[in-house]
């Protein structure tokens, strides 16, 4: 299953400059996703993230893998549930991202029970890995 922007913004709640997904590419709901979000110069974080050499921050991308985990899980249950964090652990970042880079994010959901998941995300530029993570989260009312 594929989503376009409009059909990511019925689902998540995130919009600009904080929606961090712009495409998902592959999706078994409640099991695993790829999202694409295309990085450019125009984003806002670039202002000050750096001026002289414009690097995404981390947890910008963490986030983006959090968006699309919440998406996996909400898409065909109750959308009037919001994935909020609860954790992350053995987060690292392996390769700076760019203006002009097409960040993948990959999400496998690895539990979910009663409303709290777990999920390991990897956040890869052509082929190379940039940010991997686990992520804990809880689906609460909107």
């Amino acid at each position: 299953m594929e989503l376009d922007i409009l059909q990511i913004k019925e689902v998540l709640p995130h919009r600009y400059p904080f929606l961090l997904v712009d495409k998902i590419r592959d999706l078994e709901p409640g099991k695993k996703a790829v999202g694409i979000k295309n990085v450019t110069a125009n984003e806002p974080f670039f202002q000050g993230h750096f001026p002289e050499k414009p690097l995404m921050p981390g947890v910008l991308m963490v986030e983006a893998l959090a968006q699309v985990a919440g998406l996996t899980c909400t898409i065909e249950g109750d959308q009037n549930k919001l994935g909020v964090f609860t954790g992350i652990d053995k987060c690292k970042f392996r390769r700076q991202v760019v203006p002009g880079d097409v960040l993948e994010l990959h999400v496998e959901i690895t539990s979910f029970r009663r409303g709290i998941g777990k999920a390991e995300g990897k956040a890869m530029v052509e082929g190379e890995l940039a940010c991997s993570c686990q992520l804990s989260f809880a689906l609460v009312d909107r």
